[in-house]
Formats: C-alpha cells, sequence, structure tokens
C-alpha cells in the first residue's frame, strides 16, 4: 500500500535516528518495510556517497537528502482551536507533534504560530470529534495530517506532550519554508 517515496522515508529516518550503525535486517524491522527495499535503497545511498556499510557518512547530507525528496503533505485538516496544547495532553490518542510548536518546546525558536500534528489514518474521525468539541472546522491555528503513521518512529515525549524524532521535525521545518529553515538549521546542528 505504500509508495516508493513512503519507504524510502521509513528508511532514512530509522538510519538518522540511529546513534550505531544498524544491520540491513534491522533497519528492515525498525523502518518495516521487506529486507529487498532496504537493500536496494542503501546501494543507491552508498553510490550517491551518503552511507557506508549502512551507516552514514554525514548525517546532514542525508537528511538533506531526505528533504529534498520528500514532498510537502497535502492531506490534513485545519480547525480553530481554543487551548490545543490542553486537548493534546488530555487526549488518549495517538499523536505526534511537528513543526512550529514542536520546534519552540526542542529549542525555543519559532514562535508557536500553529500547531501540527500527525495522526493514524484510523484515528481521525475520531480526532475530528475531539477537536470539534473545543473549536471549529476549517483554516486556523491547529492542523490535524494524515500520514505514513512510521512518521512517529521514536517519538518522544516532552512535558506531556508527544514529538517527533529530531530528523523528522528538521525535515518537516525544511518543507515548510522560511523562517522555519533558519529553525531547521539550527537542529541540523544536533544531529
Amino acid at each position: 500500500m505504500f509508495m516508493r517515496g513512503t519507504k524510502k522515508e521509513r528508511i532514512l529516518r530509522v538510519i538518522l535516528e540511529s546513534k550505531e550503525p544498524l544491520s540491513k535486517n534491522e533497519i528492515s524491522k525498525r523502518a518495516e518495510c521487506s529486507r529487498q527495499w532496504v537493500i536496494l535503497f542503501l546501494k543507491n545511498l552508498e553510490r550517491m556517497e551518503l552511507i557506508k556499510k549502512d551507516y552514514p557518512l554525514d548525517k546532514k547530507k542525508l537528511l538533506m537528502y531526505w528533504v529534498k525528496i520528500s514532498k510537502k503533505t497535502k492531506n490534513y485538516r485545519s480547525y480553530m482551536v481554543q487551548e490545543p496544547l490542553e486537548i493534546l495532553k488530555e487526549s488518549k490518542l495517538d499523536y505526534a507533534l511537528t513543526t512550529y510548536q514542536a520546534e519552540n518546546i526542542v529549542q525555543h525558536y519559532l514562535f508557536p504560530a500553529r500547531i501540527d500534528i500527525y495522526i493514524k489514518a484510523a484515528d481521525l474521525d475520531a480526532w475530528h470529534r475531539l477537536v470539534m468539541k473545543n473549536g471549529l472546522y476549517g483554516k486556523g491555528n491547529f492542523r490535524i495530517i494524515v500520514e505514513d503513521s512510521h512518521v512517529m518512529f521514536k517519538k518522544r515525549v516532552i512535558d506531556g506532550l508527544s514529538i517527533v524524532c529530531l530528523p523528522q521535525l528538521t525535515v518537516d521545518l525544511f518543507r515548510e519554508g522560511r523562517p522555519c529553515e533558519e529553525a531547521a538549521q539550527m537542529l541540523l546542528k544536533r544531529l
């Protein structure tokens, strides 16, 4: 069901989030895609001199390659919500914060003008009902993004809020454009 670009992003997310070299089998397991797909993609990355023996030669260059091949999502719903962080903290539904609010929590550079969360497609109706109890549907300060659930790989909880891993956050910020690109450049230093 997943497209090729999604599999590539899964593999890149796993490689960039790992602190040590991983075997092809481990990458395959963590990326939830076939070993054959991992082998083909890693060979391609090695030809481009981005990895060697399944480990990044330069994490920044590998991440910038990810930014280049990724597409900005168009599958989202927008809402205007009062106290959106309280909704997230009290919710039992699975999510992961990204872009402005996530960056603000991690490094405090951007004004959290909008809250973007990734959710699982199966949870969309439940999220819609929850948000509609506290807000209005339409362009606003709260965006629910339906994406491959692997974007939540290695998410972490900070101050009661689930946040995507640093490589995913960095890619998302680059896709947003300025001033998020400046914040993404700062996060690159943490890789």
